[in-house]
């Protein structure tokens, strides 16, 4: 209910901007059918963007698919605090950085603190959060101070009681990070995290499209995954741009309003 009032607040908000620009705003409950010039219509893009929720990673809206026992170990991990070292690893959009947000915010949540690579000198004296949790995403991509620093960290958890959540693209053996490093990830607690199958791609997309307000028919959602880019980031882009453009020309959020854009360049499959 509370997405959908803020769906409303966001549509009566872009109906007003609209005015501003110049455009006919709608009367007596009624929504003009025009084709905006580009200048406004940009113009009113630009605002309803603004006015977009900030997507919450959470522990209640990851679907875990296949992926269950990774899911409650990292769960676990965030809300008790355990002193586990725990490395995810799979394809973009399996949802690993969905899960380190998570489990940082649910670890504050417990009163606890969490902190990140980039925030660890590679050199000198510091603390890591007692009973807290380190988050480091996309460690394949670390420079050089950062793997000196995430050394350090997994030298220092122990002693800390500090939980270790690290990610990856690649399974440990495959990381090309320093010897020292990818040793002390490969013997960590590893979980690949498996890709979304279209059921639960579907299951996802219509929970996402709730929490912006959308009740999204099962029927688009199919034509979106046969048709667009079916990567993860992609699906969510998409939703994204639909609402977008639903509140900026006053229609609803429609299968032929999403063919638009699909056929248009900014969702087009890739080739």
């Amino acid at each position: 209910m509370a997405a959908h009032q803020d769906r409303k607040s966001r549509l009566s908000r872009s109906r007003r901007a609209s005015t501003v620009t110049g455009s006919p705003a709608p009367r007596d409950g009624h929504t003009f059918n025009f084709a905006p010039r580009p200048v406004r219509r940009h113009v009113v893009r630009q605002l309803t963007l603004k006015l977009r929720p900030e997507r919450t990673q959470r522990f209640d809206n990851f679907i875990v698919g296949d992926n269950r026992e990774a899911f409650d170990t990292i769960r676990l991990q965030a809300r008790f605090g355990q002193p586990a070292a725990v490395y995810l690893w799979g394809e973009a959009g399996a949802g690993r950085s969905h899960l380190l947000a998570a489990a940082a915010a649910e670890c504050r949540a417990e009163g606890r603190a969490s902190a990140t690579a980039d925030s660890l000198p590679a050199q000198g004296d510091y603390d890591l959060p007692s009973h807290g949790l380190l988050c480091v995403d996309d460690v394949d991509q670390l420079d050089e101070t950062g793997q000196a620093a995430l050394f350090r960290a997994f030298i220092r958890a122990g002693a800390a009681q500090c939980g270790l959540l690290i990610a990856g693209s690649v399974p440990p053996a495959a990381l090309s990070l320093r010897e020292d490093v990818r040793t002390r990830i490969g013997q960590c607690l590893v979980f690949e995290l498996k890709s979304l199958g279209d059921d639960h791609k579907q299951e996802m997309l219509a929970l996402y499209g709730l929490s912006r307000g959308l009740m999204l028919e099962p029927d688009l959602i199919g034509w979106l995954l046969r048709h667009g880019r079916r990567d993860l980031p992609s699906l969510l882009a998409a939703i994204d741009a639909l609402d977008d453009e639903s509140l900026a020309r006053h229609r609803p959020p429609t299968l032929p309003l999403l063919r638009e854009l699909v056929q248009g360049e900014l969702l087009a499959p890739e080739a």
